[in-house]
């Protein structure tokens, strides 16, 4: 499928899938929706909840990296041992990365050698990318996931039910309650009525709070 590189409202990059008109990340700002919905809903609410020394994150849909780098970014700013589990079954190219140039918009020293690092470490090892931060990239299909109990927080970053229905439904949402530890959370951009329903026929308490910018709402879900 043919995919470009748009700009979007924070001045931030993500990439465009033209044949399904669907945005890796939100056109109203790549970053900003990032960092509200995956650190502060997702990392910054669990640690004011558990006050954990280590934590497991698994990420559905490592795509461009972002989450990957912003969350390791917060790992050395919290000083809290984490683990980062990405599955992506279609990485992006060499060239896409580059032309994502987060760390422009980051404004961090640091950034730019981390996103390369994140990009370049080899897939279905684990990789220490800083002191606080191990990644281990795994080309899986959210279908293929086998763990049981071992993670602390689900980002879940597919792409929205418009365009792929089948990863917004109770088969798939079963493999990623099973992974979670009792007392994890599940986060994602989505609030479709479909999606919530079937989180909670699993299992799942979802709440609906608020969004990032652009968008009302998202869902947090515990185990």
């Amino acid at each position: 499928m043919k995919r470009s590189i748009v700009t979007t409202e924070d001045g931030s990059k993500t990439i465009r899938v033209e044949d399904w008109d669907e945005h890796y990340h939100s056109t109203h700002g790549a970053v900003q929706e990032s960092r509200h919905v995956y650190i502060q809903a997702g990392l910054d609410f669990y640690v004011d909840k558990r006050h954990p020394q280590s934590m497991t994150v698994l990420e559905a849909g490592f795509g461009t990296g972002l989450n990957a780098l912003l969350t390791c970014l917060w790992s050395q700013k919290s000083d809290i041992q984490l683990d980062y589990l990405g599955m992506e079954a279609f990485p992006v190219s060499e060239a896409e990365r580059a032309a994502l140039d987060y760390h422009k918009t980051l404004g961090e020293e640091s950034a730019q050698e981390l996103y390369e690092q994140l990009h370049l470490a080899e897939w279905e090892k684990h990789v220490e990318i800083s002191k606080t931060f191990r990644l281990k990239k795994q080309k899986l299909m959210f279908s293929e996931l086998g763990l049981q109990n071992q993670v602390d927080v689900v980002f879940y970053d597919a792409f929205g039910p418009r365009v792929q229905p089948e990863l917004w439904e109770k088969s798939i949402f079963q493999n990623f309650y099973k992974v979670l530890k009792p007392g994890g959370i599940f986060v994602t951009y989505c609030v479709k009525g479909t999606a919530r329903r079937a989180l909670q026929e699993i299992g799942f308490e979802v709440d609906i709070i608020e969004g990032p910018p652009g968008k009302r709402h998202m869902m947090r879900a515990y185990k």
